[in-house]
């Protein structure tokens, strides 16, 4: 059927080599969303009430939770690129002064993500239904698994709407030098760095609300 037509990677290109900075973007994704389970967990047994009668401001806890993380997302995502030569990608010193910091901004983002929902959401069950439900599409829609130039329209509107997108685009555009990306690097960035500053805002600004 059509949806075959955009199932896989260019060809003469391994699947395992389009695939793997996919993987990466899953790997931030889950571990930087699921780090904001910790405020569930607070709230649940009382210690975030304690933390937010701390002589701190909110906002610090707020940055606190997403910097701590995005620190494990990204270490994560940093023993997943340990594996790039076994499926055929030579990370180069060029590639990693531009892959890290952007995985970082990834990492950043997908965790504000999670630390907005973690604010609303009161049990540990309901946060993991919840976000599963949304990160599953989030993956599937972000051109991790195929490419998405052949999408249909509706797809292609899903997927620009994705904030994984950008990030798993971009680290391709780096990783995978033989595979045009979908849109361009300074585009992706662009978009990675205003989707962070976005996420940061809002999850400072639920997590002081909550209180």
């Amino acid at each position: 059927g059509s949806s075959l037509k955009f199932a896989g990677p260019a060809e003469g290109l391994d699947y395992k080599t389009f695939i793997f900075p996919g993987i990466l973007g899953m790997t931030v994704l889950f571990a930087g969303v699921f780090s904001a389970v910790s405020i569930v967990w607070d709230r649940e047994f009382g210690f975030l009430k304690e933390m937010m009668v701390a002589p701190v401001s909110s906002w610090s806890i707020a940055l606190g939770k997403v910097l701590s993380g995005t620190t494990i997302a990204s270490f994560q995502g940093v023993f997943i690129l340990l594996l790039a030569p076994f499926v055929g990608i030579h990370l180069t010193p060029w590639m990693l002064v531009r892959l890290l910091p952007l995985m970082f901004l990834v990492s950043f983002s997908m965790t504000g993500l999670g630390i907005v929902f973690a604010t609303r959401l009161k049990s540990m069950q309901g946060f993991q239904m919840i976000m599963n439900f949304i990160m599953m599409p989030m993956f599937f829609l972000s051109g991790a698994m195929f490419q998405l130039s052949q999408a249909p329209t509706w797809m292609d509107i899903l997927a620009r709407a994705d904030p994984l997108t950008y990030g798993v685009d971009a680290m391709r555009a780096i990783m995978v030098t033989d595979l045009a990306p979908r849109f361009s690097l300074f585009t992706d960035v662009v978009a990675v760095v205003l989707i962070s500053g976005v996420m940061i805002t809002i999850a400072v600004i639920a997590f002081g609300r909550q209180v």
